[in-house]
Order: structure tokens, then sequence, then C-alpha cells
């Protein structure tokens, strides 16, 4: 494991944290929640079928011991949970709604973080985005004064590390959500130990190009700077002008930032989604998330092709965002 993980790990070990895992057959979730149980970093909360979840680490030949299996079916403390989330929706979901709607995994597991009785929750082994996100936003919801959550990847190579945001929730950011999304993100390299420096990224460099989509980074810089006047926040910049102090040099000779930035913000979500792929396969970067960032309790999403190992890490960086 990369000395980031270890990190997280020495970070959360014997904080007593709970992560909740909604996908409680998967085996990908119960091989990961053994480990993590096993390795006495967290307490996995299982949710499912309690027979079921038992039969299926049987057949994998898992042991449980250290995670607790919760069926919401069975869940002793439902009607708390009914009459919280009643509350919470504000008339948008009756009594009878909320105890139909808390027998899904994911909205159950969400009502156990909102309500303290866990610290986190991963999912989306064997759901969409949406069906992880959804619940998140409905209870959770983001924290004051952010408007919308975000997405970044962690970009590890050996001793490198990086963070691209946003590259999984806003398909369209504006010169507000950019700015928001460049101030969460610099929050979250401090959590892996990375002094942030915040590329504002586009195809121009201060002011080479002209056009709508150019100004509004340019807009965003300038609310970041104000909103966050303590970080290191600067652009417009291409790519090379935010990552080789050479090309900065002729560039962009007076910005804040000379080639040396370790946190950088895509103006869209397709060129966010683009960028962490191509330094993925071609850099050959471990791209770690992506990781929720906004929200007032940590929930974070899975690939659907994810594996056992991913599902770990995941939990891990859950468990450190909740400290």
């Amino acid at each position: 494991m990369s000395n980031l993980f270890t990190t997280l790990t020495d970070k959360v070990k014997g904080k007593e944290l709970k992560i909740v895992f909604p996908e409680g057959t998967d085996e990908r979730i119960l091989t990961a929640a053994s480990r993590l149980a096993g390795d006495g970093i967290l307490t996995p909360i299982v949710i499912g079928n309690v027979d079921e979840v038992n039969a299926k680490a049987d057949q994998l030949g898992v042991k449980l011991d250290g995670c607790d299996v919760v069926d919401p079916a069975s869940f002793s403390g439902m009607d708390e949970l009914v009459k919280a989330f009643v509350e919470r929706r504000k008339g948008k979901a009756s009594e009878e709604d909320a105890k139909r709607i808390l027998l899904d995994g994911n909205y159950f597991g969400t009502m156990l973080v909102y309500t303290g009785k866990a610290h986190g929750l991963v999912s989306g082994a064997a759901h969409s985005t949406a069906d992880t996100v959804r619940p998140a936003l409905q209870i959770i919801k983001t924290k004051e004064g952010v408007r919308k959550t975000s997405g970044v990847f962690i970009m590890v190579r050996e001793d490198e590390k990086y963070v691209f945001a946003d590259c999984a929730i806003n398909i369209t950011p504006d010169s507000q959500d950019l700015a928001e999304i460049a101030i969460e993100s610099a929050k979250t390299a401090e959590m892996f130990d990375i002094d942030p420096r915040v590329a504002m990224l586009s195809f121009s460099t201060k002011g080479s190009a002209k056009s709508p989509e150019t100004e509004k980074v340019v807009e965003a810089v300038s609310v970041a700077k104000e909103k966050a006047p303590e970080l290191t926040i600067d652009g417009e910049f291409q790519f090379d002008a935010a990552f080789v102090p050479s090309v900065a040099e002729k560039k962009a000779p007076g910005a804040d930032i000379q080639g040396n930035a370790n946190v950088f913000v895509f103006p869209s979500l397709e060129a966010g989604n683009i960028g962490y792929k191509i330094a993925q396969r071609l850099g050959n970067f471990e791209a770690v998330g992506p990781i929720l960032q906004g929200l007032n309790a940590p929930v974070n999403d899975l690939s659907r092709g994810c594996n056992e190992e991913d599902v770990y890490k995941l939990a891990l960086i859950t468990a450190a965002q909740a400290l």
C-alpha cells in the first residue's frame, strides 16, 4: 500500500469510527469489510438481511468478526429513523413513505450517518452514482456556505500526489461553482498532507485567449481569492503553465503559481473526466476516488467496476474525512 494510505491508516486507527456499507451481499464489500475490521481500522456496518449476509460470507470464507450486520427490516431503532427522516424532508415524505423508503439500503445507511449512529458511508459497487448521492443530498445536505457537492480524484504515482476536480459531479460549473470547488479541493488536499497550490485550468493562460469560457475561469479565480484569501489560488492557466516551471516563467511570470500547482480545477466535467483518465492510463497514476466533498458528513461513491482494494481504500478515505 502506498505512503498515502499508510498515513491515512495511522490517522484513523483507534478512533472508533463506524462506516456504513449498504451493499452487504456484494463480494467486494464483504471481503473489504472483513479486512477493515480484522486490521482494527474501523467498524464496518454492513447492511442487508442477516442470514443472506452471513451465508455469503461463509461462501466466500470471510469472517465478519468486528462487523455490525444490520437489517433495515428488523432494525430496533427504525421508528426513530422514520421520525427523523420525515422531519428532515419537511413535508416531502409522510411516515408511510419513510417506512418504505428506509428499507432501501442507501437511504437507511445515510440516515444512520445523519443521526450519528455512523460516521460515513461507502456505496456504489452495485448502485449508480445517483443512487448513492441522491440520499446524501436529501438528508445530509451540503455544508453551510457550499451550494453543491463536487467529486475529486487523488492522483498518486510513487511519492507524487495531486488533486483533480471536479471529475465526477458538476457538468457545467459556473464561476461561483468553480470557486467553491477550488476551496473545497484545497481542504481535501490538506487531509492528504498536500500543501495546496490551486490552479484554475483553461485553454488560455493569463488572457492569452478571450472567450466566455476563459472569462468564467478568470471570474472564478477572483471569487475564490476573495472567499479564501489565505489559500494559494491562481489562474487562468493552461495545464503546462500550471505544472512546468519553465513554461510558467514564459507564459505567467507574475503569477502566484510558478509551475508548482498540485490541485487542478478543471473548467467542466468533460475536461476533468478526460484529464484524470489520461493521467491514469497514459501516466500510470493511481486514481483514488471519486471523493465527494462539500457534504455535512462523508458519503463516497464507488465505481461499479471497483475491486476489493478500491473499497478498502475508499473506506479509509471516508473515515479520514469523518475526522
